[in-house]
Protein backbone atom coordinates (compact mmCIF):
# COMPACT_ATOMS: atom_id res chain seq x y z
CA UNK A 1 0.00 0.00 0.00
CA UNK A 2 1.27 3.39 -0.98
CA UNK A 3 0.88 6.02 2.11
CA UNK A 4 -1.13 8.87 1.04
CA UNK A 5 0.02 12.61 1.37
CA UNK A 6 -2.45 14.14 4.43
CA UNK A 7 -4.72 16.50 2.11
CA UNK A 8 -6.23 13.62 0.29
CA UNK A 9 -7.39 12.29 3.90
CA UNK A 10 -10.66 14.80 3.42
CA UNK A 11 -12.04 13.65 0.17
CA UNK A 12 -11.16 10.21 0.97
CA UNK A 13 -12.76 9.75 4.32
CA UNK A 14 -15.89 11.73 2.68
CA UNK A 15 -16.00 8.37 0.55
CA UNK A 16 -14.99 6.13 2.75
CA UNK A 17 -18.46 7.81 4.93
CA UNK A 18 -20.44 7.40 2.06
CA UNK A 19 -19.07 4.36 0.78
CA UNK A 20 -20.08 2.60 4.38
CA UNK A 21 -23.53 4.08 4.55
CA UNK A 22 -24.43 2.47 1.68
CA UNK A 23 -22.58 -0.77 2.07
CA UNK A 24 -23.98 -0.89 5.48
CA UNK A 25 -21.37 -0.03 7.25
CA UNK A 26 -17.26 -1.46 7.76
CA UNK A 27 -18.56 -3.27 11.03
CA UNK A 28 -17.49 -6.38 9.05
CA UNK A 29 -14.23 -5.80 8.66
CA UNK A 30 -13.54 -5.98 12.71
CA UNK A 31 -14.78 -9.94 12.04
CA UNK A 32 -11.45 -11.52 9.96
CA UNK A 33 -9.75 -14.25 11.08
CA UNK A 34 -5.80 -13.54 11.26
CA UNK A 35 -4.62 -17.33 10.41
CA UNK A 36 -7.02 -17.28 7.31
CA UNK A 37 -5.39 -13.70 6.26
CA UNK A 38 -2.16 -15.40 7.16
CA UNK A 39 -2.78 -18.18 4.49
CA UNK A 40 -3.98 -15.87 1.79
CA UNK A 41 -1.05 -13.20 2.52
CA UNK A 42 0.99 -16.65 2.03
CA UNK A 43 -0.32 -17.67 -0.82
CA UNK A 44 -1.50 -14.30 -3.23
CA UNK A 45 1.00 -11.39 -1.71
CA UNK A 46 4.33 -13.41 -0.90
CA UNK A 47 5.65 -13.14 -4.04
CA UNK A 48 6.18 -9.39 -4.01
CA UNK A 49 5.89 -8.65 0.11
CA UNK A 50 7.67 -10.17 3.09
CA UNK A 51 4.24 -11.25 4.24
CA UNK A 52 5.92 -12.89 7.83
CA UNK A 53 8.92 -13.31 9.98
CA UNK A 54 9.90 -16.29 8.07
CA UNK A 55 10.03 -15.41 4.77
CA UNK A 56 13.47 -13.92 3.95
CA UNK A 57 12.88 -11.88 0.83
CA UNK A 58 10.61 -11.30 -2.04
CA UNK A 59 10.81 -10.60 -5.86
CA UNK A 60 10.17 -7.15 -5.67
CA UNK A 61 11.09 -3.90 -3.86
CA UNK A 62 7.69 -3.57 -2.31
CA UNK A 63 7.14 -3.02 1.38
CA UNK A 64 6.80 -5.40 3.97
CA UNK A 65 4.16 -6.30 5.63
CA UNK A 66 5.22 -5.07 8.83
CA UNK A 67 6.69 -1.87 7.08
CA UNK A 68 3.00 -1.36 5.92
CA UNK A 69 1.31 -1.79 9.49
CA UNK A 70 3.69 0.62 11.26
CA UNK A 71 3.52 3.49 8.13
CA UNK A 72 -0.24 3.06 7.88
CA UNK A 73 -1.99 5.97 9.74
CA UNK A 74 -5.34 4.24 10.78
CA UNK A 75 -4.32 0.79 11.42
CA UNK A 76 -8.03 0.23 12.61
CA UNK A 77 -9.28 -3.15 10.91
CA UNK A 78 -11.90 -1.19 8.85
CA UNK A 79 -9.63 1.43 7.57
CA UNK A 80 -6.89 -1.60 7.30
CA UNK A 81 -9.94 -3.47 5.12
CA UNK A 82 -10.97 -0.36 3.34
CA UNK A 83 -7.37 -0.22 1.58
CA UNK A 84 -7.17 -3.65 0.31
CA UNK A 85 -10.29 -3.28 -1.14
CA UNK A 86 -9.93 0.36 -2.10
CA UNK A 87 -7.44 0.27 -5.98
CA UNK A 88 -4.50 1.56 -5.20
CA UNK A 89 -1.73 2.35 -7.80
CA UNK A 90 1.51 -0.01 -8.06
CA UNK A 91 -0.50 -3.32 -6.79
CA UNK A 92 -1.78 -6.24 -9.06
CA UNK A 93 -5.71 -5.97 -9.46
CA UNK A 94 -7.03 -8.38 -7.26
CA UNK A 95 -10.73 -8.81 -6.52
CA UNK A 96 -11.36 -9.69 -2.36
CA UNK A 97 -14.08 -10.17 -1.21
CA UNK A 98 -15.10 -8.74 2.52
CA UNK A 99 -14.36 -11.52 4.21
CA UNK A 100 -10.89 -12.00 2.83
CA UNK A 101 -10.21 -8.05 3.07
CA UNK A 102 -11.62 -8.88 6.51
CA UNK A 103 -8.78 -11.93 7.37
CA UNK A 104 -5.92 -9.58 5.76
CA UNK A 105 -6.83 -7.20 7.40
CA UNK A 106 -6.96 -9.54 10.81
CA UNK A 107 -3.51 -10.61 9.80
CA UNK A 108 -1.85 -7.20 9.70
CA UNK A 109 -2.76 -5.96 12.80
CA UNK A 110 -1.81 -9.24 14.88
CA UNK A 111 1.68 -8.13 12.99
CA UNK A 112 1.08 -5.02 14.63
CA UNK A 113 0.16 -6.30 17.94
CA UNK A 114 3.34 -8.85 17.70
CA UNK A 115 5.87 -6.13 16.36
CA UNK A 116 8.84 -5.99 18.14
Amino acid sequence: MIPLPRRAFGPLLAFVAFWSALDGGLAWAAAGDAAAGKALATRWCASCHVVSADQSAAQSDAPSFRAIIRRTVDPSAEWIAFRLLAPHPLMPEVSLTQAQAADLSAYLQSLERNAD
